[in-house]
């Protein structure tokens, strides 16, 4: 099970212990794997050295000067996050090469687009009973480090291991109609999504983690999961398909 944790949902130090201990908790009838971003500590990290990102279509402009300070916040992070899941290991994906990637487009920096995962360490890993908490940095063809939207590489992941992924957003789900609660849908296809964005219901901050969703069904995953991180004890009914929308080839 692939949960991609990060954004709002990290920034209460107390609800982000709350959801790691409910990640703990998942060991017992499932392997999770954990990919996080981090953006709010990133953004907190630059503004102390004088930085200001810029995002184009969602993604955070990452010229070399920026991605040291990326990196650092995340490897913090990256640490205290499982520190707190327990019996974890944080890693990067510069460690084994467990993310490779390439440069998804030169006007973006140090962006990338994952083009493998090292299945084979986190499947020893969680043979072990470790579970691999994995910030968003790839390494490069060039050996460097590469900034990944923290969404489509927990898709890589979730497809690489052929795992059901659960996104953590800061909403509690997709709704036909935002923001009326009744129009929160359950379960959407992927023929459903394609109509919901083609047709404009599904927009806005939504577009990108559906998209990241069905990348990770392109992939391999079983299915996709969006739900709220804002609230303790939602991640296991997440998990069982009793929360949040659920997507389906």
């Amino acid at each position: 099970m692939i949960i991609k944790y990060g954004g709002n949902a990290m920034k209460s130090p107390q609800l982000r212990r709350a959801v790691a201990a409910e990640i703990a908790a998942l060991r017992g009838e499932y392997l999770p794997v954990v990919v996080h971003g981090g953006g709010p500590f990133i953004e907190r990290e630059l503004a102390a050295r004088g930085l200001v990102s810029e995002f184009r279509n969602g993604l955070r402009v990452t010229p070399p000067e920026l991605m040291d300070v990326v990196e650092m916040a995340l490897c913090a992070l990256n640490k205290r996050l499982s520190q707190e899941v327990g019996q974890a290991v944080g890693l990067m994906g510069r460690d084994s090469q467990l993310l490779q990637a390439e440069i998804l487009d030169p006007a973006l920096g140090r962006v990338g687009r994952i083009t493998e995962v090292n299945a084979e360490l986190l499947q020893t890993l969680l043979g072990a009973g470790i579970t691999p908490v994995l910030g968003c940095i790839a390494v490069g063809p060039d050996g460097d480090a590469l900034n990944i939207n923290a969404d489509t590489a927990a898709g890589a992941v979730a497809g690489a291991l052929g795992q059901g992924i659960v996104f953590l957003t800061d909403v509690d789900g997709v709704y036909r109609a935002y923001p009326d609660p009744a129009s929160l849908a359950p379960h959407l296809t992927r023929a459903e999504v394609e109509d919901g964005l083609a047709s404009g219901w599904i927009a806005g901050g939504m577009i990108p983690k559906v998209r990241a969703a069905l990348d990770a069904l392109e992939r391999g995953a079983p299915f996709a999961t969006i739900a709220s991180g804002m609230t303790a004890g939602v991640l296991a009914a997440a998990v069982r398909g009793e929360a949040g929308t659920r997507i389906t080839p």
